[in-house]
């Protein structure tokens, strides 16, 4: 009897341990939303003017209102602080909704007043950008006209002297014509001169000047050699070619040898008498150039000659 008691007691002292009732899923999805939207109504949504402030500060802070417009920015900064202060205390109140707007208001100020000294100053450097290219095209200018003054001065002086050169080398001409015309009369009396192509041919006779088949000066061909070294001298040359001629008796290499001795002879003589070594060569022609019959006594005796080939200054 005691016994039963005695369970009967712990039975009634221990807990009941009961399964907890399960939620279906509609119930879930009620409890969450209900959740959600307790927990919106503890949080008020920004003002679209609040953010727009912020963001438009955010941007003219690390732009040109920072540099050139600090003290509008400075304004703006404070009536954001001011509009994020009355969010806090009031949320989206209409209070808020109008200091956001004096906010953003003011930072928009700030921006026109950066962009107008942007434009300042950018019509400042387009003043002197102009300015200078101003200066530098008148400098360019100046230089140039003074350029062609001195060009022209130049010109002028070149053509006196031109002038004058002129006028001396025409003088100089006269005068190198008349000692010519004075030289070569002089030589007419001793040889026959005659002017061509290659230049003044002055030709003396090889009987007059070696003994037959000889090329040793006769005494009266240093004579008549004295009087043509000195018109030489007297009308100046360039260049002097002694050519050697023969006629066609005896063998071709013999002609040729006495006609290279015979030049130099004369060219060794004429040298002797003053004429520039430098300026004089002789030749051995021989044969050659025949400029008579050498079927005739006459004509052999012509082609046996002795030719100066002069080219005048």
């Amino acid at each position: 009897m005691t016994q039963r008691t005695e369970n009967s007691n712990q039975r009634a002292s221990d807990p009941i341990l009961t399964p907890a009732p399960r939620l279906s899923a509609g119930v879930m999805a009620i409890a969450l939303s209900g959740a959600a939207f307790l927990a919106a109504c503890g949080q008020a949504a920004v003002p679209k003017e609040l953010n727009d402030a912020r963001e438009a500060y955010a941007v003219a802070k690390v732009g040109p209102p920072a540099e050139l417009a600090p003290a509008q920015l400075e304004e703006g900064r404070q009536a954001l602080e001011r509009a994020e202060a009355s969010f806090d205390k009031n949320k989206d109140k209409p209070e808020t909704v109008d200091l956001s707007y004096v906010a953003l208001r003011q930072i928009q100020v700030a921006e026109s007043a950066a962009a107008l000294q942007t434009a300042k100053r950018d019509e400042a450097a387009a003043t002197k950008e102009a300015a200078d290219l101003q200066s530098e095209l008148q400098k360019a200018t100046e230089a140039a006209l003074n350029r062609t003054e001195a060009a022209l001065a130049k010109e002028r002086q070149n053509a006196s002297k031109t002038k004058a050169e002129l006028e001396q080398e025409r003088q100089a001409r006269l005068e190198a014509e008349k000692k010519l015309s004075a030289a070569l009369a002089s030589l007419e009396k001793i040889a026959q001169v005659k002017e061509e192509a290659r230049g003044v041919v002055i030709t003396l006779s090889g009987s007059v000047l070696f003994e037959s088949g000889k090329y040793e000066l006769l005494p009266i061909a240093q004579s008549k050699l004295d009087e043509v070294a000195q018109a030489l001298k007297d009308q100046g040359y360039k260049k002097i070619i002694v050519e050697g001629h023969t006629d066609s008796r005896g063998g071709d290499d013999a002609n040729l040898t006495l006609s290279q001795r015979r030049a130099d002879s004369v060219r060794t003589y004429l040298v002797s008498r003053g004429i520039d070594s430098a300026k004089i060569t002789s030749v051995g022609i021989g044969e050659a150039r025949p400029v008579a019959d050498n079927n005739s006594t006459e004509g052999r005796a012509n082609n046996r000659r002795v030719e100066l080939v002069v080219t005048p200054e």
